[in-house]
């Protein structure tokens, strides 16, 4: 494990030290050693590298790498990036690099961009890939056809293997992938698969129809892109064939693509669960009116919500006033109630979005966490006695009754056993009945749990002190 730290730490070094070497470069102007030294370079990297680069120089360092480096790299810049050096390309330049950039790469750079510059990319394509691709920008945006890449190497089931490696060096230089290839029939009807390494360690003169897989895991174009991804996080693939409602092979995922699926739905997922609606860019490339609007409808819905817990608070003034102490442990039942409804909330979206539960499990997730509940709930009730008797009795001097010790222990248990189940229960139910789980997270089950801890401390408290 240490040897492979200090491997890690030493890429990251020699990585390190040649983008500074760059910068070098760029500012004493050796463009020529600098074109060696990019070439070095992955794609992401360089990306990287000329976001620090001062934005009417990127053109100029962009035009001295090599064209498949350069295709490569513009794929892994961001959207402004690439809006400047389409701009500053001339027509010819334009049309070398899309001729370059795969079809699902083109489909992506195209809906990033404004009018004005789409048109100039559309004019630099050929017309057969714009047929290309017009077919997968009618797809719906959530859906496997809207990622799918159609740069794939298809077989039939009557090739040989000489064949097959003739058809592979034909085209497989235009093709995302050639590890996996896809058998279809006359009617482009899915059938098999094979790798190359079967078609390597197979006679010239065998049939694909005899070596070809036939257990094909595939999906199908309105499918769900999460649940494409999930199914080749699931089953290890490089990718994934996409087929029509007829069956007919019409272009795959890669695993690339899933990737980029799982982390932009992770970001939405953190940025949902924190209150916030998931913004497009990077924080640093978003305004301050864009980060305002993705805040504030949250905030605003939350304070209008918290009204509540005020109002509950006011009805039990009198009580309040007779018992002047149970003010100071509101914020800890509060806090408590709130951390233990997350907790349970979070641990339940993480299981959907992994497919570990469906809302089939409500009763066993239901009698799971109430178990886990009044573990807690014993646990921290006490914890606030003790707390109570020795910090606030002895240490602060405030001489707390027992009566109200027993309150806030009672008030404690309770309020983490309900904050649980809703914490549990309302995912699953926003997912059954079709809004986002991760929208019940933190902030709303907060807000609910604490009008409930409140209603809680306030009844016990009535029924247990005199004179309330």
């Amino acid at each position: 494990m240490q040897d492979e730290n200090e491997f890690e730490n030493n890429a990251e070094d020699i990585l390190e030290n040649k983008i500074e070497h760059a910068y070098e470069l760029i500012e004493n102007k050796d463009f020529q050693k600098l074109k060696e030294l990019l070439a070095e370079l992955e794609p992401a990297d360089i990306a990287m590298m000329l976001e620090e680069v001062p934005i009417e120089k990127v053109p100029l360092i962009f035009r001295i790498l090599p064209k498949e480096l350069a295709a490569d790299t513009f794929v892994e810049m961001d959207s402004d990036q690439q809006e400047v050096l389409i701009r500053a390309f001339s027509d010819e330049e334009l049309e070398q690099v899309m001729r370059d950039v795969f079809v699902d790469d083109t489909v992506d750079i195209i809906e990033e961009m404004p009018a004005n510059v789409v048109r100039r990319i559309l004019k630099s394509i050929s017309p057969e890939r714009r047929a290309k691709i017009n077919d997968i920008m009618h797809y719906p945006e959530d859906s496997a056809g809207s990622i799918m890449t159609i740069e794939y190497v298809d077989l039939t089931e009557s090739m040989t293997v000489a064949d097959a490696f003739d058809k592979i060096r034909e085209t497989g230089l235009n093709k995302e992938t050639i590890y996996t290839c896809y058998v279809i029939d006359g009617n482009r009807k899915l059938k098999g698969l094979v790798t190359v390494m079967t078609l390597l360690t197979s006679p010239q003169e065998a049939v694909i129809a005899d070596i070809m897989d036939e257990n094909v895991i595939f999906t199908t174009t309105d499918a769900d892109k999460e649940d494409v991804s999930k199914l080749i996080e699931k089953y290890d693939l490089l990718a994934i064939p996409v087929v029509d409602l007829e069956h007919r092979l019409v272009g795959i995922v890669t695993v690339d693509d899933a990737i980029d699926v799982i982390q932009e739905e992770a970001e939405e997922d953190f940025a949902k669960m924190n209150a916030i609606t998931p913004m497009e860019k990077p924080y640093l490339k978003t305004s301050v009116f864009n980060i305002w609007k993705s805040r504030i409808p949250w905030l605003m819905l939350m304070m209008v919500s918290a009204t509540f817990t005020g109002m509950i608070i006011s009805s039990f003034e009198s009580a309040l006033a007779k018992v002047v102490i149970l003010t100071s442990f509101i914020p800890m039942l509060m806090d408590t109630g709130g951390n233990s409804g997350s907790q349970a909330s979070v641990t339940i979206i993480r299981g959907l979005s992994l497919g570990e539960i469906e809302f089939s499990d409500i009763l066993r997730v239901i009698w799971k966490e109430a178990r886990v509940s009044i573990l807690c709930g014993i646990s921290l009730a006490v914890a606030t006695f003790l707390k109570i008797m020795l910090i606030n009795n002895l240490l602060l001097h405030e001489n707390v009754d027992w009566t109200v010790a027993l309150v806030v222990c009672i008030t404690m248990a309770l309020t983490i056993v309900i904050a649980k189940f809703i914490g549990c229960t309302l995912p699953l139910l926003a997912k059954k009945i079709g809004f986002d789980p991760a929208v019940m997270a933190s902030p709303f089950i907060t807000t609910i749990v604490d009008a409930v801890s409140l209603l809680i401390y306030f009844s016990v408290a009535t029924s247990i002190l005199p004179g309330i």
